[in-house]
């Protein structure tokens, strides 16, 4: 290959000189064909070593970055589903705030589907965000119940959103479930949502969740310490996590647009947009 290239180039630089010299006198010199080839080598080898420099200094390829980040374990842990019991209603007793990062790790189950929660929003009362602001109507009542509850409701007439009441009775708080990993039930999940994925686009965002668990606003007021339906099971506790201001909630105060009420599982690529907002506690 080198030598019939050599052979090319030669006859296109004899063509390309008998071009450029319609006459050639005595005077002039024909090009010493060695010289010619000695150059052309010369410009080959260079040629070569640009471009291998220039692969060394490319950076990663963006796509096969991205097919290493969406194939993780799914779980943080390795520890058998049969293990986790039911949380009691007890555990739902409390500040929202304070519930909020203990939910992470935890499981949502509803027949074939298991779900890790992977990133939540804490909505407390008195809080400009929370739709306990508006009080207790047919819509926000389960909102106001006893902790352990499910509220769930439409976003923009289109998205389920489900959310885990906390605190007691009365109090008008609860807490956003915003992601989640597969641990089981993927067919249905991907069935569910009309998407044939494996990414985090699956599950990264609260209607998609509320999608692939098959729920509607039906399941409001539905006890998750309860066998059987919506179940919430243990999990384990994540090493890390990450604090941010919540998601799309900019009628709200100054105040409370910035409060860092929003956790997620540090690692994680089971995480809604926008992630840059999140950081170390």
């Amino acid at each position: 290959m080198f030598l019939v290239s050599i052979k090319i180039q030669l006859r296109l630089f004899g063509q390309s000189s008998l071009l450029s010299s319609p006459r050639m006198d005595n005077n002039q010199t024909i090009p010493n064909p060695i010289k010619v080839v000695r150059a052309i080598r010369k410009s080959t080898r260079s040629a070569l070593n640009t471009n291998t420099k220039r692969r060394a200094r490319a950076k990663p390829n963006p796509v096969y970055q991205e097919e290493e980040e969406i194939r993780p374990t799914t779980s943080i842990s390795s520890t058998p589903l049969e293990n986790f019991p039911i949380l009691s209603r007890d555990f739902y007793q409390i500040d929202a705030l304070d519930l909020a990062p203990r939910l992470l790790g935890k499981h949502l189950k509803k027949d074939d589907v298991v779900l890790q929660i992977t990133e939540v929003e804490a909505y407390r009362p008195n809080d400009s965000a929370c739709h306990g602001r508006f009080g207790i109507t047919a819509r926000t009542a389960p909102v106001f119940g006893p902790g352990g509850h499910a509220y769930v409701y439409l976003c923009y007439g289109l998205h389920t959103m489900l959310n885990v009441v906390a605190d007691k009775e009365g109090v008008g708080a609860a807490v956003l479930i915003r992601s989640c990993a597969p641990v089981s039930g993927l067919e249905t999940i991907q069935k569910r949502r009309g998407l044939k994925s494996e990414k985090p686009v699956l599950l990264a965002g609260p209607g998609k969740v509320g999608q692939a668990l098959g729920i509607t606003t039906e399941w409001s007021n539905h006890p998750l310490f309860a066998p059987g339906g919506l179940e919430l099971l243990d999990g384990p506790e994540p090493e890390h996590i990450l604090v941010g201001p919540r998601v799309g909630i900019e009628y709200a105060t100054a105040e409370h647009v910035t409060a860092l009420w929003r956790f997620a599982i540090a690692g994680s690529p089971w995480i809604s947009a926008p992630k840059n907002t999140l950081r170390p506690p």
